[in-house]
């Protein structure tokens, strides 16, 4: 058995859609008169219950990065400029995304005892979890570069592998985070 539902008719005024144009427009006036009012108490030195907004005008302008924010990875390196990674897949156990690829191979120095062969970081499948840095038990990748646009026409630019990997570097107004 179907059910019918009858919708009312629309009145003249309604088939107009004047009323909601208006009713639109009142509630754009009403933020931004508001929105102008706090601004003027601030300016005159009074404390508004709440901040005015403000726009951040984009490409020049930069909105302020907290430093424990995740942004791009890094790997850190030894003092012998090798990578401080001994490949022990923990960071690619524990990402939910499985955007992480390492082949191990053995370490020249025999007190270590495996290095990564490859590690690659697919930044296009990434979700920016930080469970990788978490998982890492020698500190050998961060997320505290600062860099929050990169960008690539394929697929495969954003891979980036352990020389790529290796030579980034957190940007200098980006403080780096604290092991």
């Amino acid at each position: 058995m179907a059910i019918v539902v009858k919708r009312r008719e629309l009145t003249f005024w309604e088939k107009t859609y004047l009323p909601a144009i208006f009713r639109g427009l009142g509630i754009t006036a009403k933020h931004f008169f508001r929105n102008l009012a706090r601004h003027i108490l601030t300016l005159l030195g009074r404390t508004p219950s709440e901040p005015g907004a403000v726009t951040i005008q984009y490409p020049e302008q930069r909105r302020p990065i907290p430093s424990r924010y995740r942004t791009m990875h890094r790997l850190m390196k030894r003092e012998d400029d090798s990578p401080r990674c001994v490949a022990c897949m923990l960071c690619e156990t524990a990402c939910p995304a499985k955007c992480i690829h390492i082949v191990a191979q053995e370490h020249p120095d025999p007190r270590i005892e495996k290095a990564p062969a490859r590690f690659d970081i697919d930044l296009g499948i990434c979700v920016f979890c930080g469970l990788c840095v978490e998982a890492c038990p020698e500190d050998a990748i961060r997320m505290d570069t600062g860099i929050l646009e990169f960008s690539s026409y394929t697929r495969e630019g954003m891979v980036i592998d352990m020389e790529g990997l290796l030579k980034i570097e957190p940007l200098p107004d980006h403080p780096p985070s604290k092991p």
